[in-house]
């Protein structure tokens, strides 16, 4: 789910657009695959959801939104963003808990 890169970390999204609101709702997948589950309320029209994404991963890290960028997966649920700047045992500690949400 996340990764270190020499820019930051980056992060393996699984998102649920059309959702009631926006929030980590928990993990799809297990191992090396899983994707940390987003639900989005915005729907995946003209990069609503995307957009959405971004400035919720930019809310919820603290983080300015040109610091977290869609790397892959503009057009499919699952998707992989950089967060700039960010280390990974950072990430790791504020992630962890939403690993195991049900």
């Amino acid at each position: 789910m996340l990764r270190a890169t020499e820019n930051g970390v980056t992060l393996a999204v699984r998102a649920q657009p059309g959702a009631k609101k926006t929030a980590i709702t928990g993990v799809y997948g297990e191992g090396p695959t899983a994707q940390l589950k987003i639900a989005v309320h915005a729907p995946p029209l003209e990069g609503r959801a995307n957009a959405a994404l971004l400035s919720f991963l930019a809310e919820f890290l603290g983080l300015p939104l040109n610091r977290v960028e869609l790397l892959s997966g503009e057009h499919n649920r699952s998707k992989v963003f950089l967060l700039r700047g960010l280390a990974r045992l950072d990430a790791e500690r504020i992630f962890t808990p939403y690993f195991h949400v049900s």
